[in-house]
């Protein structure tokens, strides 16, 4: 009896469709690729792009452009990707609070994340420190709670923005510790600490970038840190956990790159990888580390599944609040 046909043709036939495509991917990049970032010229994410782009340029022997398009909550940046090609040549800068608070935060966002883009991988992620004036009677989160239980609403923490992951962290921990507390948001991170160190705020978050220049002038203190476990280069700093906060309570701020929806899986996967590699380059660690960020990668399966997490999460917290941005 004679073998079926079918199955070999198939076979064949899918080999065939798979050699383009495999090909494109060795090709790629074969001219100059674009990231446009949402944050301005001179901020620590831009700074850190540059280095990995500087890399990338290196290792893909093509210019690895920034196009910086701030403003308008990164609309501007999003929508100029969103309307890109999808050929892995124009790529975008985001933050996981517009990647994850801004669908709850705007009726009318002008994209949806999973329908115009495709996820490649995450770049840095940074923990925040609980900040609070270098003289302030709270000696750990338990402390502070324990303030915010027998004053409901007259403890006050400052975030740089409605709807950052300072404002969101807040929100976050007076809902998983039961308590009431009143944000107070500022235009500027300067002026954020500025009020914690003058007691005009009685805490807020900060990053060891943004709050550390008055921290080490010995104007405010670490009570605690929204990781799951101390960083390496601040021991003595507990977690919010070990403190008196909630039992796993973890805040996390990340940038990422994404592509336009339709980019062929093949070229993602290789951005992936070589950002993967560039970022866990010994020089780009050392820089990170001193701008107080870690690399931080995943697959990009393990992105999509992160992002869908940590929308749920935030979520949670955003839609309790009822704010809305537009």
């Amino acid at each position: 009896m004679k073998t079926p046909l079918l199955p070999t043709v198939l076979a064949a036939t899918l080999l065939t469709l798979a050699a383009p495509l495999a090909a494109q991917a060795q090709a790629y990049p074969n001219k100059p690729v674009k990231i446009v970032s949402t944050f301005p010229v001179g901020a620590g994410p831009d700074v850190a792009l540059r280095l990995v782009a500087d890399k990338l340029s290196q290792k893909w022997g093509q210019p690895v452009v920034v196009e910086n398009k701030p403003g308008g909550n990164g609309f501007i940046a999003v929508d100029a990707v969103k309307r890109s090609a999808a050929d892995g040549y124009t790529l975008v800068q985001m933050d996981n609070a517009q990647t994850s608070a801004q669908p709850y935060l705007f009726k009318k966002l002008p994209y949806d994340l999973m329908r115009d883009f495709e996820p490649i991988t995450p770049m840095l992620r940074n923990y925040f420190f609980l900040v609070v004036p270098v003289d302030s009677p709270y000696k750990s989160t338990g402390d502070l709670l324990k303030a915010a239980r027998a004053q409901p609403g007259k403890i006050t923490y400052g975030s740089w923005f409605i709807g950052s992951p300072g404002h969101i962290g807040g929100a976050m921990l007076e809902q998983e510790a039961g308590v009431e507390m009143m944000h107070v948001p500022y235009k500027e991170m300067g002026q954020l600490y500025t009020a914690v160190a003058n007691k005009e705020l009685a805490w807020a978050f900060g990053s060891g970038g943004s709050a550390g220049p008055l921290q080490r002038a010995g104007k405010v203190r670490y009570l605690a840190v929204s990781s799951p476990k101390r960083l390496e280069g601040f021991p003595e700093v507990p977690t919010i956990s070990e403190s008196g906060g909630p039992a796993g309570y973890d805040l996390m701020g990340s940038v990422a790159l994404l592509a336009p929806k339709g980019t062929p899986a093949e070229i993602a996967d290789k951005i992936q990888a070589d950002v993967a590699a560039v970022v866990r380059d010994p020089e780009i660690a050392k820089r990170y580390d001193g701008m107080f960020y870690e690399p931080y990668t995943m697959t990009r399966p393990e992105f999509v599944k992160t992002l869908a997490d940590e929308n749920r999460k935030f979520g949670q917290v955003l839609q309790k609040l009822n704010i809305a941005l537009d």
